[in-house]
Order: structure tokens, then sequence, then C-alpha cells
């Protein structure tokens, strides 16, 4: 796995940035280039043609998703590549801005603030009755991570969760996970779980090493990144789901939908895609295909 020179990887763990108005354009750093496609920039919409730019919303959290890099103001991560090399192949700048938090990305899409927003965002039926989706990252691995000296035996299940005290971020659907969970819990004649939720997962990761809670669940790539750089943690669960991908956001019907789902088809094909996710070392969660909507859970 490759960073960039001078990290602090602990702060970047466990660092939220909140310094930047959700309305400035935030500076960017690729890991990869790609060439354009002309024949790809006919899909666009002519608005998007005659402005010259994406906006692109993401709420900087934690490597290898979104975060900021050690000067606090240039944004890194899975997502800021994917959407950058996208934009590259369509011939057209992304302009990128930060939420100030993962609740801002539905209403911002909603209102047109963003044209798209990616930020390790899972479609579901429920958020597809307001935004759209085109899918690019295999969501079907999370992971719980406790203090390695708390002793927790590893486990595979949500069901192994029942009578304990488990950290989620808001709005996320690791809270709705365990929430069923621990009504599974309680028709099984066991203690329900209890679920912590915390505005995003840095502040549920330091609430693991400080003790607060025992343990947290979240996205098995961002957490695999966490228990290497933070001694004190280690994975305690790897539970395989049936989620949709990770995808990118657009408000419901939007224009821009097609061209970007063929350049992420046209980068999965020519090994771009793969080797952006490679170099965050998460290539596991590699997909053959971006599908959209309603595809997406067939």
């Amino acid at each position: 796995m490759k960073f960039a020179k001078g990290m602090t990887l602990l702060a970047l763990a466990l660092s939220a940035h909140t310094t930047f108005a959700a309305e400035q354009s935030v500076a960017t750093d690729s890991t990869l280039h790609v060439r354009a496609d002309p024949t790809l920039k006919t899909l666009l919409p002519a608005d998007i043609i005659k402005r010259g730019y994406i906006v692109a919303g993401t709420n900087p959290n934690t490597p290898p998703t979104t975060f900021f890099k050690e000067d606090n103001k240039t944004l890194a991560g899975r997502e800021i590549d994917i959407m950058n090399a996208v934009g590259e192949r369509l011939g057209l700048n992304v302009q990128w801005r930060d939420t100030g938090g993962f609740d801002n990305i539905i209403p911002g899409l909603k209102t047109g603030r963003y044209d798209v927003a990616l930020s390790n965002i899972n479609a579901t039926p429920a958020r597809l009755k307001q935004i759209d989706f085109v899918g690019y990252y295999n969501a079907s691995l999370l992971g719980v991570i406790s203090r390695k000296d708390a002793g927790i035996a590893p486990f595979k299940s949500l069901n192994d969760l029942c009578g304990k005290e488990v950290g989620a971020g808001s709005g996320t659907t690791q809270v709705t996970r365990l929430e069923e969970a621990s009504k599974a819990c309680e028709a099984a004649g066991k203690k329900p779980v209890k679920v912590a939720v915390f505005p995003d997962r840095p502040a549920g990761v330091q609430a693991v090493v400080s003790g607060r809670v025992p343990m947290f669940l979240g996205p098995y790539e961002g957490l695999l990144w966490q228990v290497k750089v933070i001694k004190p943690l280690t994975l305690a669960g790897e539970i395989t789901v049936n989620d949709a991908p990770v995808s990118v956001a657009f408000p419901k019907d939007s224009a821009l939908e097609p061209a970007v789902q063929a350049a992420l088809n046209s980068l999965i094909k020519d090994g771009s895609y793969k080797k952006i996710l490679d170099h965050w070392g998460i290539g596991f969660g590699a997909v053959t295909e971006a599908k959209r909507n309603e595809e997406i859970f067939k």
C-alpha cells in the first residue's frame, strides 16, 4: 500500500477536518491520471459542457476513502481518484466541495448544490427514492474494530453482537444494520444491541481507542486501514452482508448519469480503475461493471 510522503498517519486516522465551508472549492491530489475519450464527451449534458467542470461533494472522513492530507487543505483518497479520473476521461475538471457532514449530502444533491457526491455512499432502495446512483465499489464486507486488550474473540456474524455495545457513523447503513440486528436479537430472546451513534467514523474510532465504547462497525477497507496505523486497535469482526455497491450519487434523474457511468466502465475496461484501488490496498472490492439505479439491485 502506498501513501504520500510526510503523512502523520495517526493524525489522519483520527482527525476530521472542519475548517473549510461547504461551498469552497477544495484542492485535490490524484494518484493516477488518464486520457480523455472524445466519444464519451458527447454523452454530457450541454450545460455541463458549457460550464466546463463537475461539482462533487464529499465528507472527508478517513483513509482510504476521502481525507485531508497533512497540509489540512488537500483532499486525497479512493473517491477523489475515482471521480477525478472520470472527469479526465470526460475531458472535464472536477471541483470538490466539503459537505460539512455526511447528513448534508442528500440535501445538497436535492437542492442542486452538487452535481455528484462520493463519500462511501451505499446505494439503497430507500435512498433511490430521493437520489440516483452509479455503483463502483463492492461494499459487501464490513469490519468491527475493538481494542486489542479488550480480548474480544473474532466473529463473523451480527448475531454475535447481542447484548453488546457497538458504535456506527450517523446516517450510515451500518446504523440500520445494527438496529436490525438488535431487533433480531430480541426476537430470539436475547439482549438487544446497544447502538452508539457518532457524528462520523473518526469520532467512533477515537471512542474505541479511549475505551468509551468497546466496538465500532464500519466499511471494512476503512477500518482495515485504521488498525494498521493505530496500534491499540484490532479487527474483531469481519461480516459479509448483501449490500449494494458504494456509488456515485446524483440528483434524481440527473442528465449527467449516462456520461459518468460510461466513463467508469471505460476506466474499468482499460485497467485504470483497478490501479486506483490497488494503490490504496483495496483491490478486493473491485467491481466488473458500473451499474445504474434499479439495475444495481438486480
